[in-house]
């Protein structure tokens, strides 16, 4: 098994973390909110990620990039890739909430 998939993500999660930084997007605007957004977001789709499992819905299919460390049953550790997701996204809001109303209807 291979850390490379986790690392990936770790590298695309430090260069999100650059964006917010020198944007002032997410959590340096307001950390407290944002430590709350990004901990109810993960924590939601970790639910319906152990529901899909539970249903049999989803399952771990296992690759040379992952570590093959697994959180619980058919969860990987890679599955901290919903923090990543939720960051992304609350960054995304907050430019596209910077964008003049008139660039936005084009």
């Amino acid at each position: 098994m291979s850390p490379i998939y986790l690392l990936c993500l770790l590298a695309a999660s430090a260069c999100m973390v650059l964006v917010d930084r020198r944007w002032r997007l997410f959590f340096w605007r307001d950390a407290r909110r944002a430590a709350w957004v990004l901990v109810i977001g993960v924590a939601l789709l970790l639910v319906a990620d152990v529901v899909g499992i539970a249903l049999g819905v989803f399952s771990r299919a296992p690759t040379w990039a992952m570590t093959g460390i697994l959180l619980g049953p058919e969860l990987p550790l890679e599955e901290l890739f919903l923090a990543f997701l939720t960051y992304l996204t609350m960054n995304l809001v907050a430019i596209f909430e910077r964008l003049p109303r008139r660039e936005r209807a084009r």
